[in-house]
Order: C-alpha cells, then structure tokens, then sequence
C-alpha cells in the first residue's frame, strides 16, 4: 500500500517504522525542520521529545482505565524488540518504579495506593516497603519516610528512541517531508501548503496539530475536535555523584512530581500535568517547587547542575483516553495524554491488525 502519514511524533515515527518494514511505500508529513531534537522551543514540536519515558502501566491506573493498562503491559513486552531492531543505541530498562511520601502526607499518599490496589489485578498492586527494603533498592532515597514498589514498570530514553525510530524508519524507505504543514486531510487524501498528495490509506497522529482550524468554503478541514493541549514541564539535571536505578514519583497532596534517572549521571525531574495551553518556558514557581521536591526525597541534589528546562502540550481528548477512529482510507489517532510512551507500541499494533 501507498501510506501517508501526517505527523512525525512518537506514533508518526513508529507508524511509519512499522510499515516499511512491511513492505508498503510510506511518507510523512511534519512541519519540523528536521528528525533531530528541536534546537529551541520557539516553534511547537512533537510531545515525543519532552517526556521522561516512564512505562508505568500500574501508576497511571490513578487516572487511566483498564484498556490503558493492559495497553502499557503490551507495549512493556513490545519495547525489547523494538529497540533491539533500530540500529542505535536506546537506554531501556524494566526495573519497577517507586512511589514515596513524606510524613505528614501519608493520607493523600494512602488514597492513591488504596486505588491503584483495588484497580490492579494480582501481582501489580503497590508493595509496600520498610526503610531497610527502600535502602536496599535506593540507598539514595533516604530522604521519604513511606515507600511503595511497582514492579511490573520501566523507563525508556525518549530523546534517544525518537532519533533511533526516524533513523530506521528512514533506513527502512520511509520518505520524510519536513518543513511541511499539513492543512486537511480525508480519506486518501493528504493537503499541505504545497500540494494534495493522494495514498491508498492515510494516518492522522498529528496530536495537538489536529486541532480544528476555521471551515473554508464550508468544507471540514479533517481535523479532530476537542483536542487540547496539557502542558508538560521537565528540568534535567547533571549529577554524576547520585546513583538512582528506577523512576521515582513522589505522592503529595498538590503536585505528582517524578525523577527518572538516565546514563551519564542525569535524572530528569517534572510534572505530570498542568491544565494550560501556555508553551513558554518553565516559571520560576515552577521551578522551585520541582527542584525542593526532589531535593526532599535526594538531598544529595543539592550539588547537581541544572542544564536543561523545557515545556510541551500533551494531546488530550475530554476523558484523557486515547482513540483510534479508522474508517476505509483514513485512521485517526489521538488523545495519548501523557500515556504516550507507555501505550503507543500496543496501539500501533492493534491499528495494524485492523488495516485494510
């Protein structure tokens, strides 16, 4: 099949990996200038790029369903293979997660074990630690006083798989058209501010860029409604003297703050979700409240470098879940939340299943 592809996000770039290695004639479409990390946030780029990585099927259990789930489980068994097959170097591990508390907020940490404890099936609910198991695991986790293990999770680089996925999609005969809006889209059919491209099937995982835009002449433009924007903030830290094997999400009553660590001595430290559409660049509150967040629980943070700051929209759709619209000729996919490196090998899976 011929196959057009507008957006060279996560699910673009998998899409698009997927299918040349398949056999079918694939093109993609994104108004990035290139495959690289963007080199500024001036212009919006793929919500790929920022994201900490974190495969953690049982922690978004808090605010996902069950099809989440058991998404996170497929693509948990998916990853291995897939980063083994893109011919560059992907940090991946499956070494469980951990959720801490402070005292003092043991009852807003508790709700939301008693949660993920009564959503999980068998063998995924939240272990609970004493001091001796966390020092064991984490001797640099000595500043929380409540701890609980997510065995069954893991964490994969998301800069290094982004590059690797355009690389061997690349590899595999996709052909990139970057630099290149697209402005509608239907069955079969791609239109972009230079010309009206036609495919045997067309894939729409342009997240945020699929908002709708006003009707011209009183056509629908084929964008997808009610898409909106959660922004995203991470900080990167360089701090070779701090050894953390696992991601860490600290349980307090106003934020849900992670740290994921990753190889050269850098933990990423963020924010889940913040209702805003606002892609300037992390605020100074911000900053304070993420950076004292993860000093309580490492104080030996206190001597790392901050050396990197950024912000993104996450597509959401109003119930945070993700959708899959395919019909003959065009397939739609949207809504991943912040879900989308936890489920989007399992969707592009099933999608595939399902193509005719």
């Amino acid at each position: 099949m011929h196959i057009g592809i507008a957006g060279a996000g996560l699910l673009g770039r998998l899409l698009a990996f997927e299918l040349a290695k398949g056999g079918h004639s694939v093109e993609v479409f994104d108004p990035a200038p290139g495959p690289l990390p963007p080199a500024s946030q001036q212009t919006p780029y793929a919500a790929g790029w920022t994201a900490a990585g974190m495969l953690s099927p049982t922690a978004e259990l808090e605010s996902a369903d069950e099809n989440v789930f058991a998404l996170g489980l497929r693509s948990l068994e998916l990853w291995p293979a897939i980063v083994a097959s893109l011919g560059m170097p992907v940090e991946l591990h499956r070494r469980g997660s951990l959720l801490l508390a402070h005292r003092g907020d043991e009852g807003a940490a508790r709700r939301v074990v008693d949660l993920l404890k009564h959503k999980a099936p068998a063998g995924h609910a939240p272990q609970m630690l004493d001091a001796v198991a966390l020092g064991e695991l984490e001797p640099a986790l000595h500043g929380a006083v409540h701890a609980w293990l997510l065995p069954h999770e893991g964490q994969i680089h998301s800069v290094q798989a982004m590059t690797a996925l355009a690389h061997a999609a690349d590899a595999a005969g996709t052909r990139f058209h970057w630099g290149i809006t697209v402005t509608r889209l239907q069955a079969g059919e791609i239109h972009t501010t230079q010309t009206l491209r036609k495919f045997d099937c067309v894939f729409d995982v342009r997240g945020t860029g699929a908002r709708p835009k006003p009707a011209v002449n009183g056509q629908d433009d084929g964008f997808t409604p009610q898409v909106r924007g959660v922004r995203g903030e991470i900080l990167w830290l360089h701090a070779p003297g701090v050894v953390l094997q696992r991601p860490v999400r600290l349980l307090h009553p106003r934020h849900r703050v992670y740290l994921v660590p990753r190889e050269g001595g850098h933990i990423v430290v963020g924010a889940s979700e913040i209702e805003s559409e606002d892609r300037s660049p992390v605020s100074l509150r911000s900053t304070v409240e993420l950076l004292a967040a993860a000093h309580s629980i490492i104080p030996e943070l206190a001597e790392a470098r901050v050396i990197h700051s950024e912000t993104n929209l996450r597509p959401a759709l109003p119930d945070n879940l993700p959708r899959v619209e395919q019909a003959p000729g065009l397939v739609r996919i949207n809504g991943l939340f912040r879900h989308g490196w936890l489920i989007a090998p399992a969707l592009v899976e099933q999608t595939l299943k399902n193509l005719t």
